[in-house]
């Protein structure tokens, strides 16, 4: 039904798909799209992606999300306005990613202390999944980050709290960012696959101390990084 993806705005055409199916009536009102990793692996793309365009798809009035009970074509009447924290900051802050820094500095240390303590061998097998291809994409910018992305993914859902997961969605697009301007900073990968380790490990663990201390370790190696990113602007332009 869907064709695979080759982009770096992957959900942007996730996105497109669905609205054409809509369009050509291949899909209605009331209809259930298939669970998130279901649609990954249909796209060929990562959950993160499939997240993203879940949630551009929302803004749209295309579909609604239930909890505990999945994902629906609207009629499009029932669409409300979302605002999206990415955008707010984006629009008239000259400091964005001092911004981001700050936030993730006051929300991941504690995601991770709480995924350390809640966390379940599904959850695990995704982060493990994600570690494991960032190691084999050391070259490939996109697969990376995208691994990344989804690594951070699943720490957040193993929290298992509905608005920290919703914070961390509405922030997708300024990680994406962030990473791409960071990819190219010599050693930037192999370094932030060392604390992706590390965290993985504490939490494996179930140990929430050294699971907020490794993720401070790790979001301090992410901002030395994007401030190197920043002094050399043509390495963002690499990618």
């Amino acid at each position: 039904m869907h064709k695979t993806i080759h982009t770096s705005r992957l959900y942007e055409l996730i996105v497109q798909q669905i609205e054409e199916s809509v369009l050509k009536g291949m899909l209605k009102p009331g209809d259930q799209l298939p669970a998130e990793r279901d649609l990954a692996l249909q796209f060929g793309v990562s959950r993160t992606a499939v997240r993203e365009a879940v949630k551009a798809l929302r803004e749209k009035g295309l579909v609604e999300a239930y909890s505990g009970r999945g994902t629906f074509i609207t009629d499009g009447t029932s669409h409300a306005i979302r605002q999206s924290l990415g955008l707010m900051i984006k629009i008239g802050q000259p400091c964005a990613s001092n911004h981001l820094a700050e936030m993730r500095a006051i929300l991941e240390p504690e995601i991770a202390a709480l995924a350390a303590t809640r966390i379940q061998e599904p959850h695990l097998a995704l982060m493990r999944e994600a570690v494991a291809l960032m190691d084999r994409a050391q070259e490939d910018p996109e697969a990376y980050i995208e691994a990344d992305l989804d690594f951070h993914l699943a720490l957040a859902e193993a929290a298992d709290n509905p608005l920290i997961l919703s914070l961390l969605d509405s922030i997708v697009a300024l990680l994406r960012e962030q990473r791409i301007r960071i990819f190219q900073v010599e050693g930037g990968p192999s370094r932030g696959q060392y604390h992706h380790k590390r965290i993985l490990q504490t939490v494996e663990q179930h140990n929430p101390e050294q699971a907020r201390a490794a993720m401070r370790a790790h979001l301090q190696q992410v901002r030395e990084d994007s401030r190197a990113s920043e002094a050399h602007p043509a390495l963002s332009r690499a990618f």
